[in-house]
């Protein structure tokens, strides 16, 4: 008999009102901690996972593409989802979230989108193979994923940029498996979300570092034009990492709009 194997994931704090955290491609649940942290002492409950692949979950046999992310993710709140249900995606997670909120049937009242293009299908052929050549190719030709991952994850950092925050953001996304990372590139690159964030039908909130290249903020906020009730909030003096290179204005802005939130339907 076949059982649903869930990806690892971690719960903290204790309240009505439960953050999912989805983490990117680089990385996994573990550069979240402060965040957890900030989050729980503010008064919500958190779930945060290992991506299917990541941390100690395994890599499914089919390999990975974003509907599989959001299946489990949805998985994942129907299980531990609690009266109110709130999903942050960054990077990656920020292209799993919406079709996560959507197949929840829902169970989510509002999405946070960091640091992330959303979609592909406005990328050119040479832009999708310029994206993933940086960030693959180096590790099929055989470098080391670590040698082949620091020079991209720092330079998706703002140059101002350090602390033990950063760090703890190096240090965990130069640290995972290359086969899942592969994997992941594969996966968002092939994807085309653009009809799922328009069928987003929760409040919505995008957060950009003023500096990042890859969830630019000019095109992260060109999203509000999709997704109906959207917010846009860009962070300076950050790059692809705002959470950690500008943390108090990061949660700032998430912790805003999570107050702001109107309370569910009984």
């Amino acid at each position: 008999m076949n059982t649903y194997r869930f990806p690892d994931y971690e719960v903290a704090g204790d309240a009505d009102t439960t953050v999912f955290l989805l983490h990117g491609a680089y990385g996994s649940r573990a550069y979240f901690r402060p965040l957890i942290d900030t989050l729980v002492r503010a008064g919500y409950r958190v779930v945060a996972w290992d991506a299917p692949g990541y941390g100690l979950s395994p890599l499914p046999e089919g390999g990975l593409s974003i509907e599989g992310l959001a299946e489990a993710a949805a998985r994942l709140i129907e299980r531990e989802g609690s009266r109110r249900n709130v999903v942050v995606g960054h990077s990656m997670g920020g292209i799993v979230a919406p079709l996560a909120s959507l197949l929840s049937q829902g169970r989510v009242h509002g999405v946070v989108i960091s640091a992330t293009v959303a979609t592909f299908s406005r990328k050119s052929a040479q832009d999708k193979a310029t994206f993933a050549e940086e960030r693959i190719g180096p590790i099929r030709r055989g470098l080391p994923f670590k040698e082949a991952a620091l020079p991209v994850i720092r330079g998706m950092l703002a140059p101002t940029s350090s602390g033990p925050l950063v760090d703890l953001v190096v240090d965990v996304a130069s640290g995972m498996r290359a086969e899942t990372f592969c994997a992941a590139i594969e996966a968002i690159v092939g994807y085309d979300g653009e009809d799922n964030l328009k069928a987003v039908n929760v409040p919505t909130l995008l957060i950009a570092g003023a500096q990042d290249k890859v969830g630019r903020p000019e095109g992260m906020q060109s999203l509000t034009a999709l997704i109906p009730d959207s917010r846009f909030v860009c962070i300076d003096g950050a790059a692809h990492y705002a959470f950690a290179e500008q943390a108090p204005a990061f949660n700032a802005a998430l912790l805003g709009f999570l107050s702001e939130l109107p309370a569910p339907r009984a």
